[in-house]
């Protein structure tokens, strides 16, 4: 049987063992958030040699990370608006997912321009220049076109083969760029964590920071109610739209961005992903994703978040509406408000300006005072180079003996050699552990929903972290996602944690 990359595995039983560990000892860093950027700062912190802790007050991507639009992209909007820095930063590190850190998870994607009657000769030839320039970004950020290829001009006639759901009216074919996408952004916060834990880091979900200092961090043991001291010698705030709770300096205006789930069958036979021009917007286009699980993800809006930030953020009526009629300008037949599963909602931790928020800057900044680092603002795409400056800031301030980044040529947990002889669906989700996983799906093949076996389960507990059914549901499947195939899909897992219970 495979094995899970060597102490790479998160579990009940590490948890216990290393939260014992972060109360009795002192780490050269605290991390606070395991989203991507947390998850990353453990990472690049931990492979400089550095001891760390890394604490979650809920799960593994609990927060922005596992409602993103799943895009990696080389930041073509940032171009429109003059920021060459932002978009080539983006194309970089886009281009080391792509090629070494998560060639698994990231893959290149077809995504449509529909030149419809609503789209101007004028704004096609904008948009047309923009894939041009974007191209020109790959090859300077030595991107290989075998990875990412450049973009074409489709007829009408092919446009419709892509997305046979498209209205003819007037349609003049369509601008096809491709860009790279993620399967699933919530298993890239988890492979980002196990890597770090392999490189020695004590990551600690369930573990609420209550206050930061100079010298650590107070906690609280979610699970247990018991309070104790973390003592460290940097600590990197990286909890995003939640930063200003924990360090005052912080001002944030958060922005709420909203996915519509459509049924399996909704949008029949599209292929390629979709740009849909925003009516009265000269830059902003909604997404159409087609997923391998046969939903469909609408999004998205950008919207400021007024009062106190949730938890978890819930997706408004309204933006449901806008967004269902956004799409329904391009369709043959409508979308209607049944056909909508699920609706998902996260925020952008955008820090504060003048403007409406879908204006403010996507740069990220690293603020320091206090003896505390934090990190804001930034996208997905740009997770690792965001970690990287904070910890490179932690090391600075605080005269760390740690060496520089190395994170650029570290292969997150899967990326290694791909096993043949698994189904294609494990391949895309495990990558180089697959083999491993199989072997638990033939064990238990009983299906939970979306195709996901009780064998993939038992890895999450196992291996990945999970802890409860929200862990396993709502992050390292999708299931979650729609209501009905949550509830389908809680008797059987409530039977893998049962028969787990110190895994």
């Amino acid at each position: 049987m495979g094995e899970p990359a060597a102490g790479s595995s998160l579990n009940a039983r590490r948890r216990a063992r290393e939260l014992r560990r972060a109360a009795e000892e002192r780490v050269d860093v605290l991390v606070v958030g395991l989203g991507a950027t947390g998850a990353g700062a453990a990472l690049d912190a931990a492979s400089r040699g550095l001891s760390v802790a890394a604490i979650d007050a809920h799960d593994l991507a609990f927060g922005t990370s596992r409602w993103s639009s799943k895009l990696v992209h080389g930041g073509l909007r940032y171009l429109a608006k003059g920021q060459v820095d932002v978009a080539y930063e983006s194309a970089v590190e886009r281009g080391v997912l792509l090629r070494t850190t998560a060639p698994h998870l990231v893959k290149a994607h077809p995504y449509m321009l529909p030149l419809t009657p609503a789209v101007s000769r004028r704004q096609a030839a904008m948009v047309a220049a923009g894939y041009r320039l974007g191209d020109a970004l790959r090859a300077a950020a030595r991107t290989p076109r075998r990875l990412l290829p450049g973009p074409t001009r489709l007829t009408a006639a092919r446009t419709r083969t892509l997305a046979p759901v498209l209205s003819g009216d007037g349609l003049r074919g369509a601008l096809l760029s491709w860009d790279g996408r993620l399967l699933d952004d919530a298993r890239l916060v988890v492979a980002i964590a196990r890597t770090a834990a392999a490189h020695g880091a004590r990551v600690l979900t369930r573990c609420r920071a209550l206050r930061l200092s100079e010298g650590g961090a107070d906690v609280r043991d979610e699970l247990t109610g018991e309070k104790f001291t973390i003592r460290a010698r940097a600590v990197i705030n990286a909890t995003g739209a939640w930063a200003g709770s924990l360090d005052p300096q912080v001002r944030l205006r958060p922005s709420r961005g909203t996915h519509l789930v459509l049924s399996p069958g909704t949008l029949h036979g599209l292929i390629a992903g979709m740009h849909v021009p925003i009516p009265g917007e000269s830059n902003r286009f909604a997404l159409v994703l087609p997923q391998n699980d046969g939903r469909v993800y609408v999004g998205l809006t950008d919207e400021p978040l007024d009062g106190p930030v949730p938890d978890v953020p819930e997706a408004p009526e309204e933006d449901v509406r806008t967004l269902l009629e956004v799409l329904n300008g391009i369709l043959e037949a409508p979308v209607t408000r049944e056909a909508v599963a699920g609706a998902y909602a996260g925020l952008r931790p955008l820090l504060a300006a003048d403007g409406r928020t879908a204006d403010l800057s996507r740069r990220h900044a690293v603020l320091s005072g206090g003896g505390v680092v934090t990190v804001v603002g930034g996208k997905l795409t740009t997770y690792r180079r965001m970690a990287e400056d904070a910890v490179d800031r932690a090391v600075s301030a605080m005269r760390l003996p740690g060496g520089r980044s190395r994170t650029k040529k570290i292969p997150l947990v899967g990326a290694g050699p791909q096993p043949s002889g698994v189904p294609v669906r494990l391949a895309e989700r495990y990558g180089g552990e697959a083999q491993a996983v199989h072997e638990l799906v033939k064990a238990h093949p009983e299906e939970v929903g979306l195709g996901i076996t009780k064998g993939e389960l038992l890895w999450s507990v196992r291996h990945e972290g999970a802890l409860d059914e929200g862990d396993l549901l709502d992050r390292r499947t999708r299931i979650g996602l729609v209501k009905r195939d949550r509830d389908r899909a809680l008797p059987a897992t409530r039977d893998v944690l049962r028969g787990t219970p110190h895994a």
